[in-house]
């Protein structure tokens, strides 16, 4: 399994933006708050705009907000926003997968993995990991991280 460092930043961007609703932020200051690279985190905000998952407003008060309540974003709407299928096997959809002989039941299991990542992707809502953290409470750094 591969999570795309695309689909990571884009989960940790919406949920920066899901914690300060008050005003929009900037893409540098999701950058910086979250550890992302900010060329790649703009390229993916793109995304999230394109797919309705974020607003944005120009000007020296602009920045992003939520396109719709956290309570309605779903991980797999991130996922399909920024990646399109939730699996693929060589970048092709697993839906045509068929193997000859005694692999022939692979596919099934492949896409049983689909499946269940898709339901439990769909289960998660940027609301969710918010209530989440806040309930765990404040974050102790380890031993020696800066």
């Amino acid at each position: 399994m591969h999570i795309s460092a695309k689909a990571d930043y884009a989960a940790r961007a919406l949920v920066e933006l899901a914690c300060d609703t008050a005003r929009p932020l900037t893409c540098e200051a999701i950058a910086s708050a979250q550890g992302i690279p900010f060329r790649f985190l703009k390229s993916v905000v793109g995304d999230l705009r394109r797919a309705g998952l974020v607003r944005s407003q120009r000007g020296c008060e602009g920045g992003y907000w939520l396109g719709r309540p956290a309570e309605e974003i779903s991980l797999l709407d991130v996922v399909r926003a920024v990646d399109g299928e939730v699996i693929t096997l060589r970048g092709e959809p697993l839906a045509g997968l068929d193997y000859p002989g005694p692999a022939d039941g692979l596919p099934a299991v492949w896409r049983a993995v689909q499946d269940r990542t898709t339901e439990i992707l769909a289960d998660t809502t940027v609301a969710g990991l918010v209530h989440a953290a806040a309930a765990a409470g404040p974050r102790v750094p380890a031993a020696g991280a800066a």
